[in-house]
């Protein structure tokens, strides 16, 4: 079993679709897509309604081949005792052999919708782009029903998950044959995604999520022959008088994350109070023993935090620079530019701008990938959806299931996990994306604790959640060692 998922182009898929009408029987990809549609449905009707027959099911079907299974779909689900109706968005192009096989089955043509419990989105495919048409968007905006995608939702570019106007909000997406990078940078406007195999076979994909077992089996953790010294010694250079909560935060999640020894370098006495275990200095010369250093967050921006970032760069150690050390950086990228030891780089979308001199844009992936290349670094752009690229390698894409992490210092907590990592010999890419999926999970860990119905979080909360986030993905990847 692959330890992540991958993510396929447009191009990639439509690549694989032509390999594979070779092989099969002209229409059979879309019946295997049809049918496991139907399924979904019919398992969404059981759960919110109790039943299928009898129940009633609406297809909104545009032109082209999502409209083609949305048709066999409800002609499907119309032999199962579901009353069917569809309304034709562009009646002349409407798929003929799927709108005769729902006819056949009793489906109906109407003008509008009645009521019905759900509604299938056939209204684009993955060759679409732009916001929905005014005609299906107002149809679209007037729905107080679950809506069932097929392949992605419609009005959202499959290959960025950019939004630039009316476009579907899934309750459940569908996946034909691959998974899209819409399936995992809108994942709140796909609601659950479900693939359903058509028989593609895919090359090796570019844009990957790692699967939550593979990061906790692969979380570093002691051994019989570990000490504090070969488990990883993370160097911390974080905080300020004007911003020692930073330190705090940044120096804490290092050692939560199960660094053998974190080394913390500034003069904020918080820090000690909160986790004595630190070892602390006042200056990098003096720090001792290092594998990995973490620069920046409330650190400041003047001439001595300059110097200490640069001193930090010197090393052939690896260095993640967030925060006001990126800010350091926007003015003087030759100071990290060139290196040859791993350097991670988390900034957010305007500490990008700063960075490269122009916003993302529609196109993360894209622009984060462009990032890493020109600079020679490992960058982790973050965002509801995390983006990690790293120069020649596979990029990285992580939802973070839910928007709790959206708060202060909620960054200098992900800096101090990813920095531990790093100390303890993880590769950057992966030790980035690890350290986003654990973060991101300690953060709805936090905002669920009790099992309440989710509420808002600070960072501290978040921190305290970061041991039990691991221990559920070690859970997860069959680990139990230490734990």
């Amino acid at each position: 079993m692959s330890d992540r998922r991958g993510y396929y182009t447009v191009d990639e898929v439509r690549a694989a679709e032509a390999e594979l009408f070779t092989r099969v029987p002209a229409g059979m990809p879309m019946r295997r897509a049809a049918f496991g549609l139907a399924g979904v449905v019919v398992d969404e009707l059981r759960s919110r309604t109790g039943g299928v027959v009898g129940r009633a099911v609406g297809l909104l079907v545009g032109s082209g081949d999502n409209g083609g299974d949305a048709l066999w779909a409800g002609a499907l689900l119309r032999r199962r005792g579901v009353r069917v109706s569809a309304v034709l968005l562009n009646p002349e192009r409407a798929h003929g052999e799927g709108l005769a096989g729902l006819r056949a089955a009793g489906g109906r043509v109407v003008d509008r919708l009645d009521a019905v419990d759900l509604v299938i989105d056939g209204i684009v495919g993955i060759s679409g782009r732009g916001p929905l048409r005014p005609e299906a968007a107002e149809i679209v905006a007037a729905l107080d029903i679950p809506i069932i995608s097929a392949d992605l939702p419609s009005g959202v570019d499959p290959d960025t998950g950019a939004v630039d106007g009316p476009a579907v909000t899934a309750d459940v997406t569908v996946a034909f044959g691959a998974f899209k990078p819409v399936h995992a940078l809108a994942v709140p406007h796909c609601g659950r995604i479900v693939l359903v195999p058509i028989g593609l076979h895919l090359p090796e994909a570019g844009l990957v999520q790692l699967d939550p077992g593979a990061v906790g089996a692969g979380w570093p953790v002691p051994g019989p022959a570990d000490d504090k010294y070969s488990q990883g010694v993370t160097g911390v250079c974080a905080g300020s008088s004007k911003y020692p909560g930073a330190g705090v935060l940044c120096t804490g999640a290092a050692v939560v994350a199960t660094s053998g020894l974190v080394r913390y370098v500034g003069t904020d006495t918080e820090v000690l109070e909160k986790f004595p275990e630190v070892v602390a200095s006042t200056s990098i010369s003096e720090a001792g023993r290092v594998q990995a250093w973490v620069f920046g967050p409330g650190g400041g921006t003047d001439s001595g935090a300059r110097d200490r970032l640069a001193e930090v760069l010197a090393t052939d150690l690896p260095v993640l620079v967030d925060a006001d050390g990126l800010t350091i950086l926007s003015t003087e990228p030759g100071l990290v530019r060139g290196r040859s030891a791993p350097t991670v780089l988390t900034p957010h979308a305007g500490e990008f701008a700063r960075l490269t001199g122009a916003g993302v844009g529609a196109d993360r992936v894209g622009a984060v990938r462009r990032f890493a290349e020109e600079w020679g670094v490992t960058v982790l752009l973050k965002g509801r959806a995390t983006v990690v690229a790293s120069p020649g390698g596979a990029t990285f894409v992580n939802d973070a299931g839910g928007d709790w992490a959206a708060t202060a210092g909620s960054g200098d907590v992900l800096s101090g996990v990813i920095g531990a990592l790093l100390a303890a010999g993880r590769e950057a890419g992966w030790a980035a994306a690890a350290g986003a999926r654990v973060h991101a999970l300690a953060a709805n860990l936090a905002a669920y604790e009790g099992w309440e119905a989710g509420a808002p979080i600070s960072a501290t909360p978040l921190l305290g959640h970061v041991r039990g986030a691991v221990r559920v993905l070690r859970e997860v990847g069959g680990g139990s060692q230490g734990w």
